[in-house]
């Protein structure tokens, strides 16, 4: 009896519930390596139609006139693009660019035709994120990378996102823009404040981390990367050489600082106390728990299994005290720009801030120095009629 040949189309379920066909196929030997080339197409509503395309590849590559399938849609491309990307960049980059993709861009762009994605279409979707985003030109250029890769593969010969105008009356418009923005920092009587709330609750180890965020201006990931041994209680100084940050599936890393420099500062004597005191109270602390907190590498600040802190969980901690106390509202980082306006009021040159916060540009220095608080505005003014003295 002669045995019954299996077919290779199988078929599956959409998450909508819809049934499609699929067929794994061989398309012949890779001339440049020898080695057989195996694909799969997916996606035929019907049996008879997988059917009819795999007769065709076999007709084709029998008659060596089959061609590989290239990308057609943004999709495909993007598909290609972000496995090359990720090569270039840091981890916790790649997830928040795919992020992007994933919420904002694909969304709209992602079932296009490459070869018919016009000027147009591409100013219509800057237009619509300029209405509802702040960083809209920043989803513009990472939009634009995708057929700059596409013009590389010969798929397209230009970029229609060169030839779109960047919206400039719809910022206020765009969620986060100026006409609603609170400033993301503290004056000094609202840090003091701040601190006294922080001091008097029950969260010691908020307490030390806060304190010393705004009295280093550290970055939130920088501080949580800290281990003992990057503290000198002889010099006062503090070495910052890495930092923690978020890569795939929510997994929390160390990499080197943002700008990959390392730096060493200086920090006043009741911070270093602070920290002094609470190495002790970690110790007393992480015994019960069964851990040895004086191993060298040490976190300064752990969790309850000594690992890493969540990044979200700092964000938890400042929020609470300040709708517990009723605080002003500034983010985890707005103590890093407290700490630089601060340095500006009391009379830190530019470029002594610009190395204790780790800025390689001095634009971004500057950036920060234009929202320096109402107080120093006003002592910048004084200063000059006393100088003039007319």
């Amino acid at each position: 009896m002669a045995k019954k040949k299996v077919s290779p189309i199988k078929s599956y379920k959409m998450k909508n519930g819809e049934t499609r066909y699929k067929f794994p196929t061989y398309l012949g030997v890779n001339p440049l390596t020898g080695e057989q080339m195996r694909s799969s197409r997916s996606g035929f509503k019907t049996r008879r139609e997988a059917e009819l395309a795999l007769a065709r590849i076999k007709l084709e590559v029998s008659n060596g006139t089959y061609q590989q399938q290239r990308a057609e849609t943004y999709q495909e491309v993007y598909d290609l693009w972000v496995k090359q990307y990720e090569k270039t960049v840091e981890e916790s980059t790649y997830v928040k660019t795919i992020g992007l993709f994933k919420n904002h861009i694909l969304p709209k762009m992602g079932s296009y035709k490459i070869a018919k994605i016009h000027v147009d279409v591409c100013q219509k979707h800057v237009d619509e994120w300029a209405t509802k985003l702040k960083k809209y030109r920043m989803l513009k250029s990472y939009a634009a990378k995708v057929l700059d890769f596409a013009i590389k593969r010969d798929y397209i010969q230009t970029n229609p996102f060169a030839l779109v105008d960047l919206p400039t009356n719809t910022s206020k418009k765009a969620k986060g823009g100026d006409e609603d923005k609170v400033e993301n920092f503290y004056t000094r009587e609202q840090l003091i404040e701040f601190l006294a709330c922080l001091e008097r609750d029950s969260n010691q180890k908020a307490y030390v981390l806060f304190r010393l965020l705004a009295f280093s201006g550290m970055r939130r990931g920088e501080a949580l990367a800290l281990t003992w041994n990057d503290l000198d209680f002889t010099t006062n100084e503090l070495r910052i050489n890495k930092a923690l940050s978020l890569g795939k599936d929510n997994r929390l890393y160390v990499k080197s600082t943002k700008t990959g420099i390392a730096r060493t500062i200086k920090m006043d004597d009741k911070t270093m106390a602070i920290l002094k005191e609470w190495k002790k109270k970690q110790k007393q602390d992480y015994l019960i728990l069964g851990f040895n907190t004086m191993q060298p590498k040490q976190l300064v600040f752990s969790n309850e299994r000594n690992e890493h802190i969540q990044l979200t969980k700092i964000r938890k901690w400042i929020v609470q005290v300040q709708d517990k106390y009723k605080l002003g509202t500034i983010t985890t980082h707005g103590l890093r720009h407290t700490h630089c306006s601060l340095l500006f009021e009391a009379g830190a040159s530019l470029k002594e801030v610009q190395d204790r916060l780790g800025h390689t540009d001095v634009k971004t220095t500057m950036n920060i120095y234009a929202h320096v608080t109402k107080a120093a505005k006003e002592g910048a003014i004084q200063k000059f009629a006393n100088y003039i003295e007319i």
